[in-house]
């Protein structure tokens, strides 16, 4: 036979059910992985948001006349939005979640990484 009250039964199994309840999103968060350039789509030319910010593949191919912002020289892998390492071809950017862009495309959104 127990000892224990039906009462203090029903509040374990509340607590316990709270502390499952609060701790199912941090697992979530836990559970998540960084994303990998080769786990994603490349970004295309044709993308809606692409389109909009002028995202060049190849940057030398980049609307100077439309983006006055462009210089030559300028592109992906010296931006602080551009996520990859050094001699990355491909890499998530922040202004595209979910795609890689090419290390030598360019956008309207680029934004020199500080030294």
């Amino acid at each position: 036979m127990s000892n224990s009250s039906p009462n203090a039964t029903r509040r374990r199994f509340l607590q316990l059910a709270a502390i499952g309840a609060a701790s199912a999103p941090l697992l979530g968060i836990l559970a998540q992985r960084d994303a990998y350039a080769d786990d994603l789509p490349h970004l295309t030319e044709s993308d809606g948001t692409a389109t909009a910010l002028g995202y060049k593949e190849d940057a030398s191919k980049a609307d100077a006349a439309k983006f006055p912002a462009y210089k030559p020289g300028l592109n992906c892998a010296g931006c602080q939005f551009f996520q990859g390492k050094a001699g990355d071809a491909f890499a998530p950017c922040q202004l595209f979640p979910g795609k890689a862009v090419s290390s030598k495309g360019w956008c309207s959104g680029f934004n020199a990484k500080k030294a």
